[in-house]
């Protein structure tokens, strides 16, 4: 009898894929060949040790680096980006480790640095108070007032200014470099709580992080980098922390 069971859905189509990256910085050879893919709305942690190339790969997503070879497709069109300019007009923003905020500058400023709403000639600063308060209140993040200075903040409230002015820009991805590093068991835990908060939101996210334990509270799957190369990949309901790090240190290619 002929099959009637009805056709298996294909795969959903990556939100970014990346393939066959390379990047060199005169001798020193940054990338080889590397491949990467994140889903709409996935948490990826992307570890490896300090020569990995882990920030480089994001920095060339972003366009702050150009690679040498390979492509870049963002929902399946090939992209060029020469500018986190043009990335962020196509969804993707990328914090940094010191986070890029102005600490002499209050906490509604900060959140529409350079781009502060105006009425005729004047700052709309009742708009932009407003608008940053709602942010704020979306990703569920406390901070005493909108009209504090930044430099009055915790490190895990600056943290959470970042991430707020990124989610400003409503973006569809989202890198974090090193984002718990030197925050306290308190901070970290908050941040951990508004990364969840993101995914519920359908923003993507990449975790650059040595902290494992963050990764798999918080992560849909983990990829390993070694000396520029990929050299394993797993889910995180389907791993350990323990063979992750055996891969880190080994470097030995896995499926």
């Amino acid at each position: 009898m002929p099959d009637t069971s009805p056709a298996p859905f294909p795969a959903p189509a990556p939100f970014i894929e990346m393939r066959g990256i390379c990047k060199s910085f005169g001798a020193i050879q940054a990338l080889t060949d590397v491949n990467f893919t994140i889903g709409h709305g996935e948490i990826l942690g992307l570890v490896g040790d300090n020569s990995a190339g882990k920030s480089t790969l994001m920095k060339i997503l972003t366009g702050a680096y150009q690679r040498d070879t390979g492509s870049v497709t963002v929902d399946g069109a090939h992209t060029d980006f020469r500018s986190p300019h043009e990335s962020r007009d196509r969804g993707i923003e990328m914090i940094y480790q010191d986070f890029a905020l102005c600490g002499n500058m209050d906490v509604g400023q900060n959140i529409f640095l350079g781009r502060w709403p105006r009425k005729g000639l004047f700052v709309d600063r009742k708009k932009m108070y407003a608008d940053a308060a709602d942010v704020l209140r979306r990703l569920k993040v406390d901070v005493n007032s909108v009209y504090q200075r930044v430099e009055s903040l915790s490190g895990g409230r600056q943290q959470s200014v970042a991430i707020a002015r990124a989610i400003s820009f409503q973006p569809r991805l989202i890198v974090l470099d090193e984002p718990t590093a030197n925050l306290s068991v308190m901070a970290t835990n908050q941040l951990l709580e508004t990364m969840a908060e993101l995914k519920r939101l359908g923003v993507a996210q990449v975790i650059i992080s040595h902290r494992l334990t963050d990764i798999f509270e918080v992560g849909d799957r983990v990829m390993v980098l070694k000396r520029g190369q990929n050299v394993g990949e797993r889910r995180i309901a389907e791993t350990t922390e323990q063979e992750v790090l055996e891969i880190i240190v080994s470097g030995t290619p896995t499926g």
